[in-house]
């Protein structure tokens, strides 16, 4: 599997009869970094991923990807480029009926000519990678929330997709629970390379997972761009966010969401936390990719952004130089290897 494609949303607005559900949204997804979408309930986080995959459609604007605009591309082509996606949806979405082998082969006997066994194999590495081994006879209902999570999580990967859309993965699950499928997250990042977008509301998720962060507020998107441009920023609708205050511009509903930020001092921003690294003694490709791509844009960056990218940066190259014992201590720690680490311990 390559590196994952990269997404470029172009001036994108979409409204449901006359209520406007955002307005010019534009980012893009670099390939195979990490990006988190955050914002208030409401905001239409899901139906920006809807619109990527092509369930719904725009009024206005652009989804570029391999050079095909996804909005005005005709429906041969869409199918095509929807084999490109992975979706982890918020409940998992699996068949009741089904067991969670059947679940996660759906993918392969819907949209290849592949052989049973060559299924069997697919599925069953998939499953390895999530840790679901030996449950693959289980059916949804009678295993945990966590647990669905990752046997959707197995489907979303058996296409061996370009692009993964997480639809709030920490949904329903606990505090630990959720750092361990992050943790799993970077993980499958780094073997898979594949372009990654997480819509969620967990901070910790948002100061320690991704390589880019965006949030929407509003009608439009307040900013998106390199963790440490949102993680230092002080726009009140940031700080209210991110330390998960009732003063500011955000109110208990969209309606009452104000464009202006307060009179009075936005709170202190949490401090900067470091981000996950693989624990599997796997490097993320993307980390170097992302370390020219955001050189270069050093410029256009806040004062404190820059100097966070430069710390983030120096720990980057001493770690490179102590790389060989840090993996080997991963990969041997207690005696095993580390790959069952993130998943070995959640509830079953």
């Amino acid at each position: 599997m390559g590196t994952g494609a990269d997404v470029r949303v172009e001036g994108l607005s979409k409204s449901f009869g006359k209520a406007n559900i955002w307005s010019d949204l534009s980012l893009t997804l670099p390939p195979g970094e990490i990006s988190v979408l955050l914002g208030p309930s409401g905001t239409g986080k899901s139906v920006f991923l809807k619109c990527l995959i092509g369930l719904l459609k725009p009024e206005k604007g652009s989804i570029f990807i391999h050079d095909t605009d996804v909005v005005s591309t005709n429906e041969t082509n869409l199918y095509k480029i929807r084999k490109l996606f992975g979706v982890l949806f918020q409940d998992g979405a699996l068949f009741g009926s089904m067991n969670l082998f059947d679940n996660v082969a759906f993918p392969l006997r819907e949209h290849t000519k592949k052989k049973e066994s060559e299924i069997r194999d697919i599925v069953m590495e998939k499953m390895d990678m999530v840790g679901l081994s030996g449950d693959q006879d289980k059916l949804p209902g009678e295993i945990s929330g966590g647990m669905k999570k990752r046997a959707g999580l197995a489907r979303a990967l058996v296409l061996d997709p370009e692009i993964i859309l997480f639809d709030e993965p920490d949904s329903g699950l606990d505090p630990v629970r959720t750092a361990y499928l992050n943790q799993l997250i970077v993980d499958l990042n780094a073997e898979t390379d594949a372009t990654f977008l997480i819509v969620s509301h967990d901070i910790n998720t948002a100061q320690t997972l991704p390589d880019n962060i965006g949030i929407m507020y509003h009608k439009h998107l307040a900013m998106f761009g390199p963790r440490e441009q949102l993680l230092t920023s002080e726009d009140p609708v940031v700080a209210q966010f991110l330390n998960g205050r009732r003063d500011g511009p955000i109110g208990m509903s969209e309606e009452r969401d104000s464009d202006e930020g307060e009179e009075s001092e936005p709170p202190e921003l949490p401090p900067l936390k470091p981000q996950l690294e693989a624990a599997n003694g796997v490097e993320r490709k993307a980390v170097a990719r992302r370390q020219e791509r955001v050189k270069e844009m050093m410029d256009d960056l806040p004062e404190k952004a820059q100097n966070e990218i430069r710390k983030s940066m120096q720990n980057t190259d001493s770690d490179s130089d102590r790389g060989g014992s840090r993996s080997d201590s991963r990969q041997h720690r207690s005696g095993r290897d580390d790959d069952d680490a993130p998943t070995e311990q959640f509830n079953r």
